[in-house]
């Protein structure tokens, strides 16, 4: 099973030209298993009772309850070990260490809410409980996600595991800022989007 890399991941988010910036490495607590370099067989089902998808790369998200409809660029990790950031308030990104939409384990998709101006996750904290996220994968398949919860997080307390950590069925985060400081470009918060696929 492809699991999420949490070494050197996200804790929290840094203000970068009034978006969501570079992340904090996580700590070494929060470490899974190496990410395995054989294929192995899909399950046939999970505990959710939706069957995981074969591996396969994400192209393209939308989320028709806040007018979302963006390409989606590959993700990695910076040589200080944070979470690379797309370099502009559109498209989103999709971390290349986590599993893929639709695969066992949790994918995980950053934007911006705003760099400069409002970027691709503007609306993302306005998404209630089973409100649908499409995501268009190579492999012409849809891995469809319902909205499970809407957190937020102070970037100081941000949960590693609960948000990066393995999970026993296919799931999605989807993450930006928030919390704005009035009169300033300073974001105390994260927040994350939890969804599982239907």
């Amino acid at each position: 099973m492809r699991r999420v890399q949490l070494v050197s991941l996200v804790a929290a988010g840094v203000v970068v030209l009034g978006g969501c910036g570079d992340v904090q490495p996580a700590q070494q607590a929060a470490t899974a298993p190496s990410t395995p370099s054989v294929a192995v067989p899909v399950p046939a089902a999970t505990p959710t009772g939706v069957p995981a998808m074969a591996r396969s790369r994400p192209r393209r998200l939308r989320i028709p309850a806040i007018g979302v409809d963006s390409s989606l660029m590959a993700l990695g990790l910076k040589k200080d070990g944070t979470l690379e950031t797309p370099p502009g308030p559109f498209p989103a990104g999709w971390f290349t260490g986590a599993p893929t939409p639709g695969e066992l384990g949790p994918a995980i998709i950053v934007g911006h809410v705003r760099y400069v101006q409002p970027g691709v996750f503007e609306h993302l904290g306005d998404l209630k409980r089973n409100d649908q996220i499409r995501i268009a994968r190579k492999d012409g398949t849809t891995a469809v996600f319902r909205v499970t919860k809407v957190e937020h997080f102070e970037k100081a307390r941000f949960p590693t595991k609960k948000v990066y950590g393995n999970i026993d069925h296919p799931g999605l985060r989807l993450i930006t800022c928030g919390g704005l400081v009035a009169g300033t470009n300073v974001f105390e918060e994260n927040v994350v989007v939890f969804a599982d696929l239907v």
